[in-house]
């Protein structure tokens, strides 16, 4: 089925029912670094297998061995650049418990060494492994193997943060997955303004973890609502297509994004007070002090 595009430039402007442009769910994100090169650990492995079936029984099972650890490899690297990204994207954020790109290198190591051995012996398989593992290395880095931002910060409390906002994720991620059932592309894109408006909440809890408290009703109650209201609405207009339902969902997203913007404004107003308020409380002991700055 057509759709019809929706854009800036489009007459309806591509924005909200309110007249005001959504979001750009591209702001504070930078592209992926290595989707390309993740993709192709996939591909590369691959004619091992087909090879493998062309040896004997031992010639076999090591080379669909070394398929396997290549393989795994591969999704561990995958998993580990997504992890990076995400640490990069906060402030505030703990190493990978796995160092899952490490290991990634490790396995690709010992697959090509497995592979080399049954091409070649011994040497080979030297050869192949520590080239693997170390061009592995370098073509994707190693994780990241300290906390980030976490001198002077509580760490009970950027624990709840982080669970809170984990929790928040999934969320966000099944509202979107529902909105794909509905085929509208500029729903998504509403979509995604929105969740966009949300990580902005986000990163601004992670940065003062005290703001969790009056923002855990738009991290749980509101996010659930909108999630459970994304996936009924996405079921009746796949099937129905009803104007009327398609403008509701639209002002709902409006009211959510709007709340959302004004909350996150509101704890950024309270932060800069706090600072405002330390700041004379600094300067009132250092002239009782007799500290008098020139």
């Amino acid at each position: 089925m057509s759709q019809r595009y929706g854009g800036k430039f489009s007459p309806d402007g591509g924005g909200s029912s309110q007249g005001t442009p959504p979001k750009n769910p591209f702001d504070g994100k930078n592209p992926a670094r290595a989707g390309g090169r993740v993709n192709f650990l996939f591909l590369a492995p691959l004619p091992l297998a087909v090879s493998a079936f062309f040896l004997d029984a031992s010639g076999l099972a090591m080379r669909l061995a070394a398929f396997g650890l290549l393989i795994l490899a591969a999704w561990l690297t995958r998993e580990g650049v997504m992890a990076h990204e995400a640490y990069d994207a906060r402030k505030i954020a703990r190493r990978p418990t796995l160092p899952r790109k490490i290991l990634g290198s490790l396995l690709t190591g010992a697959g090509l060494a497995l592979a080399g051995y049954v091409g070649g012996g011994f040497a080979n398989a030297a050869i192949f492994g520590v080239l693997g593992a170390v061009l592995h290395g370098f073509a994707f880095g190693p994780d990241p193997l300290r906390n980030k931002g976490m001198e002077g910060v509580d760490a009970f409390q950027t624990d709840r943060v982080a669970r809170a906002v984990g929790e928040a994720e999934k969320l966000l991620a099944a509202m979107k997955d529902a909105i794909i059932r509905a085929k509208d592309r500029e729903l998504e894109r509403r979509v995604d303004s929105f969740q966009a408006t949300a990580r902005h909440m986000f990163r601004t809890i992670e940065n003062d973890p005290r703001d969790l408290t009056g923002a855990r009703k738009y991290l749980t109650v509101y996010l659930m609502g909108a999630r459970d209201a994304t996936a009924k609405f996405a079921d009746v207009y796949s099937h129905s297509r009803d104007a009327g339902a398609r403008a509701d969902y639209i002002a709902l997203l409006d009211d959510l994004e709007t709340n959302f913007t004004a909350r996150t404004q509101k704890m950024l107003t309270e932060d800069q007070g706090d600072l405002n308020i330390e700041i004379e409380v600094l300067r009132d002991r250092l002239a009782r002090e007799g500290v008098v700055a020139k």
